[in-house]
């Protein structure tokens, strides 16, 4: 890897865990709602109560770590993969789930709340274990990202679950990161990934479990 990709690869991780990210997409407007500002909040938009607020904020505060550890991750095998077809697929992964960082990084700010606190320990984390994940090969690195794209996808289900029915603009957001996130699985097993094995499928599902009960209020 080159110094201009370095720096590239450092900035990146800054901005990850800083909350300033950039997105090459809109933020998604749900199909229900009419006229909407420049953040996707519709103008007519039913106010949402002091506690629906907090739950909102605290679900889309996960979702942010979960984006901020997506990058760490994508680098980190894209740094380890010695593939060009490889780091190319990783990277366009990397620049959607920029997009999912900025979009729950706008919606925080919308709802008056702030990202975890912890992110460098989430980000220095998920940096670690895409580096073993890739320097233990192209097929199970793929087959990692895809067990980690099907459980982000679960965690997104469950938000849609329990997210208020009022707050749309939220909704809007998760709707289109679960679908990108099932594109992500997809093309991971496409391009070769394997299965993972039993014991680190569990071990991935109480780890998030950690992240996610954390995050929600720190």
């Amino acid at each position: 890897m080159t110094l201009d990709e370095l720096i590239t690869e450092f900035d990146r991780g800054l901005r990850s865990m800083a909350g300033v990210s950039r997105m090459s997409r809109p933020i998604p407007v749900s199909k229900a709602i009419g006229n909407v500002d420049e953040f996707g909040i519709p103008a007519d938009a039913p106010e949402l109560t002091a506690e629906e607020k907090a739950h909102s904020a605290g679900l889309m505060r996960v979702n942010h770590v979960g984006e901020v550890c997506a990058q760490a991750l994508y680098q980190a095998q894209k740094l380890a993969t010695k593939s060009p077809a490889l780091k190319d697929d990783f990277e366009r992964a990397a620049r959607e789930e920029e997009d999912h960082l900025a979009w729950t990084s706008q919606r925080l700010r919308d709802l008056d709340s702030r990202p975890s606190l912890l992110n460098p320990l989430w980000y220095a984390g998920s940096l670690a274990i895409g580096l073993v994940a890739g320097r233990l090969g192209d097929r199970a690195s793929l087959g990692f990202m895809a067990e980690t794209e099907r459980q982000v996808e679960h965690h997104l289900d469950g938000h849609l679950k329990t997210l208020p029915a009022n707050d749309l603009a939220s909704r809007a957001i998760v709707e289109q990161m679960r679908t990108d996130e099932n594109e992500h699985a997809a093309s991971a097993i496409a391009a070769g990934g394997g299965d993972v094995p039993f014991p680190v499928r569990a071990l991935m599902k109480a780890a998030s479990k950690v992240m996610t009960t954390t995050a929600y209020r720190i």
